[in-house]
């Protein structure tokens, strides 16, 4: 068995930079081969303001990918029970695969990773896009192709599954192919503990951090006015700052909080990174953040359902905030408990691991019953 493992471009500030190493040594670690196959190196560097790549640079990338997969399944490399994972599940390529793998007669199990979607309103693509017919119809035939689609929370599962119901582009797809095909799992960011370590142990500040991008479904000026209100507190916008991943990193190691007030998560990596270098999450109780989080750590969702709902339940917001700055030393035990238990059920792929592995109980015991009937 053999994994081809369809990777992420590369952003230095972004958890991809560190996906581009620790996906092939955490599926190495398991015995398994694997070949990553990456795209084109000479891609705009630059991401699309407001993204976390580039909208042109992106398709350079992958098309290069499946041109080396194309040339691999044409060579006769992929084989029977090989595997096919794509680190982003939102990758025209897995058509290519489905009509090699059925038209060659080569039997690969094929794996995506779902991040964002038309399906979600509050993304790029769901707003700039929306529902238009091709975004639809395309990722149903996305979500067809994989035999395992993968989704890091449950909301992102009922997000994804609500537009399945709804728009048409998705009807027919039964409960129990849904059942079949979507598996929840944590993703591969097994490595962010060891790597943020040295970071809790800096001096803390009455510093808060607002770690998200800076666009419309992330609501910042939320945050920018609260820094108004509660002037004896620092506030920083990660992304005013143009910081290096390091900077970054010790910023976080030096805040007691870092805010949300988004509109859009299906996960939240940068609340977890605070959690694990001691910075307390304040998050509001919708989204990923609802399954994720303690009710210490979450605000009444209405307070910044919008600017304007943020106006008028703002000095509930600035006491809550007050209140949990000024008491944090108190607050950092279950802070502890909270980052163990993020780490495990979110921030760690057991589910996708223990679904390849599967496999090799199903195609060991096919190659034993082939032996015994030649004996």
């Amino acid at each position: 068995m053999k994994i081809w493992l369809i990777d992420l471009e590369s952003v230095e500030t972004r958890y991809t930079c560190e996906w581009k190493t620790h996906v092939p040594k955490l599926l190495e670690s398991r015995g398994w081969d694997v070949e990553v196959l990456e795209g084109a190196e000479d891609i705009p560097p630059a991401t699309t303001p407001g993204a976390f790549l580039n909208f042109g640079g992106t398709n350079i990338y992958k098309s290069t990918q499946i041109e080396k997969l194309s040339r691999a399944f044409t060579e006769g490399k992929v084989k029977n029970g090989d595997h096919v994972i794509f680190t982003d599940a939102w990758h025209p390529g897995i058509i290519n695969v489905k009509y090699m793998s059925e038209l060659l007669g080569i039997k690969v199990i094929t794996h995506g990773l779902w991040h964002a979607g038309s399906y979600d309103p509050a993304d790029f693509l769901g707003r700039l896009i929306g529902d238009a017919p091709w975004v639809r119809y395309a990722e149903r035939s996305f979500f067809e192709c994989f035999d395992h689609n993968y989704f890091a929370s449950n909301f992102h599962i009922d997000l994804f599954v609500r537009s399945i119901d709804n728009a048409g582009a998705y009807v027919g797809l039964t409960l129990q192919a849904k059942t079949n095909k979507i598996v929840r799992s944590g993703w591969p960011m097994e490595y962010m503990k060891n790597k943020l370590s040295k970071y809790s142990k800096l001096k803390k500040k009455n510093l808060i951090l607002f770690p998200h991008r800076i666009a419309p479904e992330k609501q910042p000026e939320i945050f920018r006015d609260l820094a108004k209100h509660i002037p004896e507190y620092e506030f920083v916008i990660c992304q005013d700052k143009q910081l290096t991943k390091e900077q970054y990193h010790t910023l976080l190691g030096e805040a007691k909080m870092v805010f949300s007030a988004n509109t859009q998560e299906t996960l939240g990596i940068s609340p977890y990174e605070g959690i694990l270098v001691g910075a307390m999450p304040m998050v509001p109780d919708r989204l990923s953040y609802k399954e994720m989080y303690d009710i210490q750590w979450k605000y009444d969702s209405t307070w910044t359902e919008s600017y304007e709902s943020y106006e008028k339940n703002k000095q509930k917001l600035i006491q809550m905030i007050k209140h949990d700055i000024e008491n944090y030393e108190s607050k950092l035990p279950k802070l502890e408990k909270l980052a163990q238990n993020l780490t495990e059920k979110y921030f760690s792929a057991h589910n996708l691991l223990n679904t390849i592995k599967n496999y090799e109980v199903t195609y060991g015991e096919e190659k034993k019953e082939k032996v015994r009937n030649r004996v």
